[in-house]
């Protein structure tokens, strides 16, 4: 069938996109689910900082490759041997396709499936096949998703059946920052009720964090941003700090304000320096947890004195430490509960076609969570 895609050609175009244009509306061909596979109508997708470091080289990836991989639609076809989804169900996309079967999903972490991990970096689904085409050209899919496009096939891993009340919009910011930010503050961090949390970074997953943090009865909630109305809307949605990076000597506010730090930082920012921050503000014994993507060659410089004789513990985490499957649904639960109001990171509803000024918004730092509605 032809679809509507955005198209990757090239990465690393100079800024700005509005002028550069790196991703292309085009038509192309999605050939149709294979076995495992099931094609989706998709309905809504939002723009992560993931797609915007594979736009600007920091994340390398495959070219051409239609972009986009935090998405929700509707389950329009099913491929040989996919029995437990039916034609008109509702689906948020997850970004690993776990297979079930490699040592770490036998382990209860699939956001570390190899085979996953090895289909997401070739560009392909996860039984390794490619069903995009433009003319001669195979088109490469992104994290087994492509998500900037009408439709798309994907293994029955990368689908997770949803609510149908849930307004696609909302629902798929789930597939990205939901699980990332709240993921890392209840699965990586496992925090408990009554401690006190940071959030360096506050973009959608930042502030997903954040909500996370306020959801799991965090006593205080740090938010710390260099966009002023970032600032402004976290303390809406419940810190009861927030500090500008650029005033002063930041690390030393937030730990006189803390009374010598909190006891989980997170950083969501994708920066080496915003990881450096949340390390300092950490109190004695307490869990640095880094979410954020800085360029593959970044490298952190840490005191290994503090480390041990402080009993201080540096974590990483991926997709949330999620189990989407199991997740996703719980997540979505406390967001019809009120204790998840996910729904306020949306700050723009864009078409396909203005995707690359939307890329320069998010570039610039101003951006939450921007969603391309699709259909």
């Amino acid at each position: 069938m032809q679809i509507r895609a955005a198209v990757l050609e090239a990465m690393s175009l100079p800024p700005p996109y509005a002028q550069s244009r790196p991703l292309r509306i085009a038509d192309v061909e999605l050939a149709p689910p294979g076995p495992g596979e099931v094609l989706l109508s998709l309905k809504a997708a939002g723009l992560c900082h993931s797609d915007l470091s594979v736009i600007d080289g920091n994340r390398p990836r495959p070219m051409p490759m239609v972009l986009g991989h935090e998405a929700a639609g509707v389950v329009e076809a099913l491929g040989e041997g996919v029995t437990d989804l039916a034609v008109g169900d509702p689906v948020v996309t997850a970004f690993v396709p776990s297979c079930g079967n490699c040592e770490p999903c036998a382990h209860g972490r699939p956001a570390l499936c190899e085979p996953g991990f090895a289909a997401n970096s070739a560009g392909t689904l996860l039984a390794g096949a490619r069903r995009l085409r433009e003319g001669p050209r195979e088109l490469n899919h992104h994290l087994g998703v492509s998500g900037f496009a009408t439709h798309a096939v994907v293994a029955r891993e990368s689908a997770v059946r949803v609510d149908r009340s849930l307004p696609f919009d909302v629902a798929a910011l789930f597939g990205c920052a939901v699980i990332t930010g709240v993921g890392a503050v209840a699965n990586t961090a496992a925090m408990p009720a009554g401690a006190r949390a940071a959030v360096i970074g506050l973009g959608g997953v930042g502030l997903a964090a954040l909500l996370g943090a306020r959801a799991l009865g965090a006593s205080t909630i740090v938010a710390v941003d260099l966009e002023p109305t970032k600032l402004g809307l976290a303390a809406e949605l419940g810190a009861t700090h927030v500090f500008d990076a650029r005033d002063g000597d930041v690390a030393a506010r937030i730990r006189e304000a803390t009374r010598g730090g909190v006891d989980y930082a997170f950083e969501m920012a994708g920066s080496t320096r915003a990881l450096d921050l949340a390390w300092k503000i950490t109190r004695r014994g307490g869990t640095t947890v880094s979410a954020g993507l800085s360029p593959p060659g970044a490298t952190l410089a840490l005191p290994h004195l503090a480390l041990v004789a402080e009993e201080r513990t540096l974590k990483g985490s991926y997709l949330g430490s999620c189990v989407p499957s199991r997740d996703i649904p719980k997540y979505i639960g406390w967001y019809q509960a009120g204790r998840l109001p996910v729904d306020r990171l949306i700050d723009a509803r864009l078409e396909l076609d203005s995707i690359n000024v939307a890329f320069d918004r998010l570039a610039s730092g101003s951006a939450l969570r921007q969603v391309v509605v699709l259909g």
